[in-house]
Formats: C-alpha cells, sequence, structure tokens
C-alpha cells in the first residue's frame, strides 16, 4: 500500500523529529506515561511461579508474584537499551529495566511503537555499557496525535507486524528446509557416492551404514596429519567466529587477534574443536594462522580436501564428535577422538567428483538461502521504516483503518 502524508505540517521544533501533523502535540513522554524502576527478581524468583520475569529479551524466569499488572512499556536501564518491549498483564521486570504506567489519555501501544523509534544513541551515557536515565526517558520529545488516532496507528502497525511476521516465519522455514536438503545431500553423496546402482556392502560403522563395496573405512587421522607449528604475525588470522556453521564459508571480521596461533597453507583443512556441534569446518584458500580452538590438517595425497570438508559437517558425523567432549563450561573433542573417527573413503577420482557435485549443489543452495535471508532483512527494515513513519506522523494510517 502506497502511504500519503497528512494534509497540513507544522515545525516540531526539534531536530530529529522535524515536520509533525499540524493537530499533533509535541510532548514530553512523561505526559503520556509513568516511568518506574524495575527491581532485583531473585526474591520472587519461582520455576514454578506464575509470573513472567521479563528482561530485554522477553521471558527468561518465573517468579512467585508480579511487581505490575497492567498495560505497560519496558524501557532498558543498562545494556541492552533500545529494545522496548510491550506487555498486558501481570509481570516482574528485572532492575536493568523500567516499566511505565500508561496515561488514561495514551494508548500503551503507540507509546511502545514511538519507543521503537526512538533516539537511544542521544541518551546512552558514555561508558563501556550502555545506560539509560529515567530523566532522560521521562523528557524525551515524543510527536503524539489525539488518542483515537493513537489506536488507528497502532491497530495498523500492529496489522503490518502480523504480516510480516507471518512472511518471516515462511521464509526461515524455508531456509531450514533448503539446509535440511542441504545436509541431506551431503550425507548422501559421502556415504553413498553418485551411483545409484553401484553395489553395497556394511561398513561396520553405524552412522556410516553401507557404502559402496570398492569403499575404503578408514581412521581421520589416516588421511589428515595433525599440524601444531605456529605462524608469524604476518599472516592472516582466521579465529572460530570467522567460520560459519556448516557451510565452512569466510565471515570476514575487524577484530584484530592478539598473539600466534597454528599456521596453515592452502588446502589445510580446519575444524572447531570447541563446541563441536556448531559444525565449523574450514578448507583453506591462502596461507594463514588459525587462532584459538582448532584442529588445524593437511589432508595426504589420498584424499581430495574438499571432499573430507563435506565428511567434517556430514550431521551425524558432527553429532558423534560432539557426543565425545570433555569439560561443562568449554566442552572440547579430543585429537585422539577425533583422529580415530573412521571416514568413508571412495578412490581418488570418485572423491573429486562428489566434491565437484555437492559444490555445484551447494552453490545453487546457497545463493537461493543467501537471497532469501536478504528479503527478511528488506522486511525487518520495511518495518522499521513503516514504524518511525507512522509515530512521526510521516504518513497518514487514517485512511488504512
Amino acid at each position: 500500500m502506497k502511504y500519503q502524508p497528512y494534509p497540513a505540517y507544522k515545525d516540531s521544533g526539534v531536530e530529529w523529529l522535524g515536520q509533525v501533523p499540524e493537530h499533533w502535540e509535541v510532548l514530553p513522554l512523561k505526559r503520556l506515561i509513568t516511568i518506574h524502576n524495575g527491581q532485583d527478581y531473585k526474591k520472587v524468583l519461582n520455576p514454578d511461579g506464575a509470573y513472567p520475569v521479563i528482561g530485554s529479551g522477553g521471558e527468561f524466569a518465573r517468579a512467585s508474584r508480579p511487581l505490575f499488572d497492567g498495560e505497560s512499556v519496558l524501557l532498558g536501564r543498562k545494556g541492552t537499551i533500545n529494545r522496548p518491549l510491550y506487555i498486558n498483564g501481570p509481570f516482574w521486570t528485572v532492575d536493568t529495566m523500567f516499566y511505565s504506567t500508561i496515561q488514561s489519555h495514551t494508548v500503551g501501544k503507540f507509546v511502545y511503537y514511538a519507543a521503537k523509534g526512538m533516539p537511544f544513541d542521544r541518551y546512552a551515557t558514555n561508558t563501556a555499557v550502555p545506560s539509560m536515565t529515567q530523566r532522560d526517558l521521562a523528557t524525551h520529545t515524543i510527536a503524539a496525535p489525539p488518542k483515537s488516532e493513537q489506536s488507528i496507528i497502532a491497530a495498523a502497525l500492529d496489522s503490518e507486524n502480523i504480516r510480516i511476521d507471518a512472511l518471516v516465519s515462511k521464509k526461515t522455514r524455508f531456509i531450514e528446509l533448503l539446509q535440511e536438503k542441504r545436509q541431506a545431500l551431503i550425507t548422501r553423496a559421502v556415504t553413498r557416492g553418485l551411483n545409484p546402482d553401484a553395489p553395497m556392502k556394511d561398513s561396520g560403522v553405524e552412522w556410516i551404514g553401507e557404502v559402496p563395496e570398492h569403499w575404503e573405512i578408514t581412521p581421520l587421522k589416516r588421511v589428515l596429519l595433525l599440524l601444531s607449528e605456529r605462524g608469524g604475525n604476518e599472516t592472516q588470522q582466521i579465529a572460530l567466529e570467522n567460520i560459519e556453521s556448516w557451510t565452512g564459508q569466510f565471515i570476514p571480521s575487524k577484530a584484530n587477534y592478539s598473539g600466534t596461533g597454528i599456521a596453515f597453507e592452502p588446502g589445510d583443512l580446519l575444524f572447531g574443536k570447541l563446541r563441536p556441534y556448531l559444525a565449523k569446518a574450514f578448507l583453506a584458500q591462502t596461507p594463514g594462522q588459525a587462532i584459538g580452538d582448532f584442529f588445524v590438517m593437511r589432508p595426504t595425497s589420498r584424499v581430495v580436501p574438499h571432499y573430507v570438508q563435506r565428511l567434517l559437517l556430514e550431521r551425524s558425523f558432527i553429532e558423534i564428535v560432539d557426543g565425545s567432549t570433555y569439560g561443562t563450561k568449554m566442552p572440547r573433542v579430543s585429537w585422539k577422538f577425533m583422529g580415530n573417527m573412521p571416514l568413508p573413503l571412495p578412490p581418488i577420482d570418485e572423491q573429486q567428483a562428489v566434491a565437484s557435485r555437492l559444490e555445484y549443489v551447494a552453490i545453487r543452495l546457497d545463493t537461493l538461502i543467501t537471497k532469501t535471508r536478504r528479503s527478511i532483512e528488506l522486511l525487518q527494515e520495511r518495518r522499521s521504516a513503516l514504524i518511525t513513519a507512522a509515530v512521526t506522523g510521516q504518513i497518514d494510517l487514517r485512511e488504512a483503518a
């Protein structure tokens, strides 16, 4: 829908607001809501409690009694300050949040949407942990239409949010299905090959199952040699956060890593041994050094690196490796376990064929996933832009009601 502007505007007198509809008021937030401090929730914490404990990310615990019962807009006091929440009912909110009581001439949902467009960076204190004061929030200037119009704007935005959420949910599910298809194709190719008519034999390994008769089953350490030599500061440094889970793609980062890591060359494989369920297996294209918790492995002449990378990203392989970890807070897989993991190994020419086929399929699916993710981002951007335009009077939603 193409929205129209209001018929007449006036100068709000506030730089970031600019022009507002002529009949709207420009008011401090305290004229619309009364702001209160949240409280420490430990004294009411009860896993079986009837009331939600709300933080900046939403409900995270239960309480034995509520701090407030009714319609409220929650605003961040410390930490995550730019994520207002709306709630209508009994709740407890933490001491790093403010909650509010809605005044009689105000629509709570309108204030919630207006708060989502607040320029929080203008108020956040210059500290390591962003924070807001109650006074800054109370005196924040807001453009407010009459209550009946607030209701119209809130209802229109609710409707658009429902529509966008439904689209995002469908697109997110589509991405999940594409990822499932990707994993199924990897599993099929690296454990069955590309010839559906090949005679099969039992591999003797539960997670592998049957493999073509002419394939070998060999321990990982026989085809991948563990490296330990440290590199110099002049080479590229790669940390776990630089590797995308399940795809092995490189993610650029602006972080500067200290110290040196294990040196690797093009064709070497890096596998994240910390929290292996994250499925981080990277095939190096350039020289560099692995910073942090990686196994850095050099393929022997018996394997095609791209083929082995796909094996390392096979879901059952990841699940078994993850089930072997030691350490509670920082679970890692040992090389003793990892090195003895059995791998299905076809002849080298067949490995190359499988790797090429999977590379082709991965490019097609990853392109589709990337496009779908971008469409989700555009929907989110549209949502934000629409909310800002609506609560500052740039568009007139009265005709859309």
